[in-house]
């Protein structure tokens, strides 16, 4: 078998001397692809000298992809034939980069109102905007101070190295929706630089998340296809009330091997922004976007691997949007290697948006490089001094952090994993329900006590009202006196759930309350006593079952019991009377 069978051409002992020292692979391949100086080879030297070149096409995958004649050469019979091995196993790997709009009052570099504050949601198009955001000329930019101490604040909280001095400098690119032609960014000098995140996992462990870096910048506008009224627009419609807002963009090494990690990461961030009172954090409306960076490791039976060009999917505004960008791009990418070979390498990346009516991303451009950019200072602003004492000032201000307060409430109050994160999900409806463990003694069972109130009655009522817990109007005071009250058995379930919503609307003691209302449990023997015999005379065959000694047909006797009581009869004493008057 000569080796002209299977390339198709004739091949040099040059190019064979070249693919033995791991030459440039794109040389090997021309002089494969275009032959040379005709020797023959056998069948066993042409497999060996095959297989070497696909292996210094594995160790050198930029010259490799780089190759544009690439395809012909995965589709050659003689690849498929003396491929080293096949796929083992393929490996998800994703870095984040979140984009945080600030809640400050003020644009980042101007005085006009943040569409990102709650007072200024809402606004009518090109309404929040002055003649820096529309870039007139003779402006010139002063910066935030609030947002800048906003952004060290989520630096700390990330285990961040605050910057003793940062920069301005200015991003140049052309777009309607940045009528300055450059955005003002930080490149080499951000106000934060590597951190940590301690994700927590499923299983109880936790995984270290790497934070290259958190780097602060403004926003740009919006462009729209919709007229009022709902009517398309074939043109671009520019809305600058966006322009200018303060936007802090955190970075995190590419640490994330699924997309359940990458959504828990994001949501445990979400909250964190939110607790520490830097963004509303309303994904709808834009103040926090995801654009995860994706790509595969592909590892062959012999242990050899190679990498797929990094994609990133650009503006992702919900958790369900990232997983689902995330999982299909892992399926896209391992497919589309096996069919052109193209592995990561300089000029590979690309950017691509995510259609959430097809599931799917769609190609948008081959992603820039830093240079394409043309970053350089801004000469109209100075450098950031960060003052040491300011730096600790805001360090002292902040409090424990929501992943703390969870694991502190499952340990000393005895939550469950779901309730205790439920409860730091609000910063003011976390701060709210430590009040009230306080008030009722800041006990174990109170802690646990309050938390359940607080989650069934307290989030009932809050979704009807269409507001947050501590907004409902029940004050710690009474809610501990509840408490109370339930641990005393005065009030059973059901009244204490009916008593919360009286609590809400009333400065009346609960205990005055449950009086006004009836909802004091019931302690009267005869009236206990008649309502069991009611109950055995209306459920015969349970009270035979109880009587048997089958205590499971209890419940059909105790619950027949509440029924008649409205709830104010105490289920452990009714259980106790019948089995009493039962089984004589």
């Amino acid at each position: 078998m000569d080796c002209e069978k299977f390339f198709g051409v004739e091949v040099s002992s040059a190019a064979e001397s070249l693919a033995a020292k791991g030459a440039m692979v794109s040389d090997c391949f021309a002089l494969w692809q275009d032959g040379a100086t005709s020797v023959d080879m056998s069948a066993q030297r042409s497999s060996a000298w095959m297989a070497r070149l696909v292996q210094s096409m594995r160790a050198a995958p930029r010259n490799f992809s780089a190759n544009l004649s690439v395809g012909s050469f995965m589709s050659n019979p003689l690849y498929s034939v003396l491929m080293p091995s096949a796929i083992a196993h393929t490996r998800l790997i994703v870095g984040l980069e979140i984009h945080v709009e600030l809640c400050t009052r003020s644009k980042m570099f101007t005085r006009a109102p943040n569409p990102a504050h709650m007072d200024f949601d809402g606004s009518d198009p090109n309404s929040l905007v002055d003649p820096l955001v529309a870039a007139l000329p003779g402006t010139l930019p002063v910066m935030n101070r609030a947002a800048v101490e906003m952004s060290a604040r989520v630096g700390m909280a990330l285990g961040c190295d605050i910057a003793k001095q940062c920069r301005w400098d200015r991003k140049n690119y052309f777009y309607p929706d940045l009528p300055k032609g450059y955005q003002i960014s930080q490149y080499d000098q951000p106000l934060c630089g590597e951190g940590k995140f301690e994700l927590p996992l499923e299983d109880g462990s936790t995984k270290t998340i790497g934070i290259i870096r958190a780097h602060l910048e403004e926003d740009t506008g919006k462009l729209g296809h919709e007229l009022p009224g709902g009517r398309h627009y074939d043109g671009s419609l520019v809305d600058l009330n966006r322009a200018g807002t303060p936007l802090l963009e955190i970075v995190t090494a590419p640490d994330f091997a699924s997309a359940a990690e990458v959504v828990a990461f994001a949501q445990n961030l979400r909250v964190l922004c939110r607790f520490l009172g830097v963004t509303e954090g309303v994904m709808q409306k834009g103040h926090m976007r995801f654009e995860p960076n994706i790509n595969v490791e592909i590892t062959f039976e012999d242990g050899t691997t190679v990498r797929t060009p990094i994609v990133e999917v650009k503006n992702l505004n919900s958790f369900k949007a990232v997983k689902g960008a995330i999982e299909y791009e892992f399926v896209r990418q391992v497919e589309a290697w096996k069919q052109d070979g193209r592995v990561m390498g300089r000029g590979m990346k690309a950017t691509r948006g995510w259609l959430d009516e097809k599931l799917e991303t769609v190609l948008q451009r081959e992603k820039e490089d830093a240079h394409d950019y043309r970053y350089f200072p801004d000469p109209d602003l100075v450098p950031v001094h960060m003052d040491a004492a300011w730096l600790q000032e805001i360090r002292a201000s902040l409090t424990e952090q929501p992943l703390s307060r969870q694991r502190r409430y499952q340990q000393e109050w005895g939550l469950l994993p779901v309730d205790a994160e439920n409860l730091v999900a609000e910063r003011d409806d976390c701060f709210y329900f430590e009040a009230c463990v306080a008030a009722a003694g800041a006990t174990a069972a109170a802690g646990f006590a309050v938390g359940k109130l607080l989650l069934n009655a307290g989030s009932k009522r809050a979704n009807e009202k269409k507001c947050l817990i501590h907004q409902l109007g029940a004050t710690p005071a009474q809610v501990a006196e509840l408490v109370k009250l339930r641990e005393a058995n005065e009030v059973g379930p059901q009244a204490a759930d009916q008593l919360f919503g009286f609590m809400c609307d009333s400065d009346e003691t609960v205990f005055a309350l449950a009086q006004t209302h009836g909802l004091l449990q019931v302690r009267d023997d005869s009236a206990l006593d008649a309502w069991v015999e009611e109950a055995i005379l209306a459920q015969p065959q349970a009270a035979a079952d109880v009587a048997a000694g089958k205590d499971a047909a209890t419940g059909r006797l105790v619950g027949h019991v509440m029924k008649l009581s409205k709830g104010k009869a105490d289920a452990k004493s009714i259980n106790e009377r019948l089995i009493k008057r039962l089984r004589k």
